[in-house]
C-alpha cells in the first residue's frame, strides 16, 4: 500500500493569512489562545490512531508553547518551519526570508534537540515571482520544502508548477513537495486538505487520494491546522463575509472527517515519504 504523508501546520486561528488585514502581530496576546489545546487534540488522535506527521510549526508558537515541540519530538513526528511570524514570502525579501528561516530552524532545533529539515511557507507563499527563496533555504540548510500549492487561487498558487515533488534547482539541491492536486478535464484541482477537505464532501476527498495512489502511483500530502478541529473558536466579527465563509465552514466535521481519512490510507511523515524515497532512488 502507498504511503501518504500527513502534515500539520501549528498556528492559531487569528494568525491565518485571510485575518492578517485586521488583526495585526500587536493583537496576538490579546486573542484567546487555543493552540495548544488543539494542538494536543491533535497529537492525542495520532497516538490513538498510531500514525505518525509532520509538524510545521511557528517559532512564535514554539518559544510561547515549548512543550508542544516536545511532545511532537517525543511522540515520533517529525518536526519542521513554518517560519517565526507566519509572514508570507511575497511579503519579503530575501535577506529578510534569510533571517526568519535561519531563526526559526535554530529555535526548533534547541528546543526539540532535532535537526529540522522542512519548510512550509505561510499560505503557500513561493510562486513563480519568488523562486530566490529556494537558495536562501539551502543555504540555511534546509533540505526540502512545500511551500508551493499548483493551482490558481485569490492568496496562492502556482498553476504552472510540477505536481509531484521536483527541484526548483535542477538537477539537484533542495526538493519541492507540492501540495497534492487532481488533474482532470484538462484542468487541476485541490485535494491536499486545508479548507477545501471541509469544503469538499468526504467522498470527494478520498476518491481524489484513492486515484492518486492507486491509478498515478503516487504519494499524496494532505495538511490541516489544529483550529479546523475547533468549532468553538472566537469568532473574528470585523472579518469579511468570503474570510468568514472559508475559515468556519463545517469546523464541527473536521475531526471526524480526520478519523476517517486516517482509517481509509496510509500515513507517514514526510520524511519519511518523500527524502527516503529520494535517498532509494540515488542508490539504485
Amino acid at each position: 500500500m502507498i504511503k501518504n504523508a500527513m502534515t500539520v501546520d501549528v498556528e492559531d486561528y487569528f494568525q491565518v493569512s485571510a485575518f492578517e488585514k485586521i488583526i495585526t502581530r500587536d493583537d496576538w496576546q490579546s486573542y484567546p489562545h487555543r493552540v495548544e489545546l488543539n494542538t494536543h487534540k491533535v497529537l492525542d488522535l495520532f497516538e490513538e490512531k498510531n500514525i505518525k506527521a509532520t509538524f510545521y510549526t511557528l517559532g512564535w508558537v514554539a518559544e510561547l508553547y515549548p512543550g508542544i515541540v516536545k511532545r511532537i519530538v517525543d511522540d515520533g513526528h517529525e518536526l519542521a518551519s513554518h517560519g517565526y511570524y507566519h509572514v508570507r514570502v511575497v511579503n519579503q525579501n530575501p535577506a529578510e526570508f534569510y533571517q526568519d528561516i535561519t531563526r526559526t530552524k535554530a529555535l526548533l532545533e534547541d528546543i526539540g534537540g532535532v535537526e529540522v529539515k522542512g519548510y512550509r511557507a505561510a499560505s503557500y507563499s513561493i510562486g513563480s515571482i519568488n523562486l530566490w527563496a529556494y537558495a536562501e533555504l539551502e543555504r540555511a540548510g534546509y533540505l526540502y520544502s512545500s511551500s508551493i500549492y499548483p493551482i490558481k487561487h485569490d492568496l496562492y498558487g502556482m498553476p504552472g508548477a510540477p505536481r509531484f515533488k521536483f527541484h526548483p534547482n535542477e538537477p539537484s539541491g533542495i526538493l519541492e513537495i507540492p501540495v497534492s492536486t487532481l488533474k482532470m478535464f484538462g484542468k487541476t484541482f485541490p485535494c491536499g486538505g486545508g479548507g477545501f477537505f471541509r469544503f469538499y464532501p468526504y467522498a470527494l476527498s478520498s476518491w481524489a487520494l484513492r486515484r492518486m495512489n492507486d491509478v498515478e502511483g503516487q504519494s499524496g500530502m494532505f495538511y490541516f491546522h489544529p483550529w479546523e478541529i475547533d468549532p468553538e473558536q472566537p469568532r473574528i466579527a470585523q472579518a469579511s463575509r468570503k474570510a468568514k465563509f472559508r475559515h468556519y465552514l463545517n469546523l464541527d466535521k473536521t475531526h471526524r472527517r480526520l478519523e476517517c481519512l486516517i482509517d481509509e490510507f496510509s500515513w507517514q511523515r514526510m520524511d519519511e515519504t518523500f527524502l527516503d524515497m529520494e535517498k532509494v532512488a540515488a542508490e539504485r
